[in-house]
């Protein structure tokens, strides 16, 4: 029970990260003017994009630490810091310059694979979903099937991006602006505890005195 209720928050506190709810009006400004079609090849390459990367950094993103020589603890402190900016944004419904810059944007609308980039990277698996996933791989204490096991929040959250993204438009009109904003704020203020959880114990694991 306990490693189900686990995976529970895990999936909750990745959802608010990606937060595909505030990705809709930047999916639909970085499509306007295409087909349903091309915007549901679209939805369905923003959705692989996440789901790539967040399965990438759940097995390869320990291994990355270690090679920089890089602790969980600073990295809980340091993702938590990010996390909790990110938070900060979403509490006033603002895109965060954590996710991506005017420059990127402005540089992306340009090309053909919006799905990629900004959409997929950095929109929605950015610093933030894979500081995330690879705090919640650390915490598995079953090694590589633990970590599989966590392949199921990642596989629900791209799903998810994938059918919200599908019904973008539908969305828009039903809830408008005002409902997206109020979404947005209430998953920044989940992800504003979880940060400051993270940033709590990982300082506590670098000065066990404080405790």
């Amino acid at each position: 029970m306990h490693e189900w209720s686990d995976l529970f928050k895990t999936t909750i506190g990745l959802l608010a990260i990606v937060n595909p709810i505030g990705g809709i009006p930047i999916f639909i400004s970085a499509t306007r003017g295409w087909t349903n079609q091309e915007r549901a090849r679209t939805a369905r390459t923003v959705a692989i994009t996440v789901f790539s990367v967040l399965f990438v950094s759940l097995f390869l993103g320990e291994r990355i630490l270690d090679f920089f020589s890089i602790s969980i603890s600073s990295f809980l402190v340091g993702g938590g810091i990010l996390i909790l900016l990110l938070a900060i944004s979403m509490l006033q419904a603002k895109d965060s310059l954590i996710r991506q810059t005017p420059e990127e944007a402005e540089e992306a609308a340009e090309k053909q694979a919006v799905g990629v980039v900004p959409l997929g990277i950095p929109l929605l698996a950015g610093p933030g979903a894979i500081s995330s996933v690879i705090i919640a791989a650390h915490h598995v204490k079953s090694g590589f099937i633990g970590h599989t096991k966590l392949i199921l929040p990642i596989l629900l959250i791209s799903l998810l991006v994938w059918g919200i993204f599908l019904l973008s438009v539908r969305i828009t009109n039903k809830f408008g602006t005002t409902g997206i904003n109020i979404v947005t704020r209430l998953m920044g203020l989940i992800l504003a505890a979880m940060a400051v959880e993270f940033i709590a114990k990982g300082l506590g694991e670098l000065f066990p005195k404080l405790i």
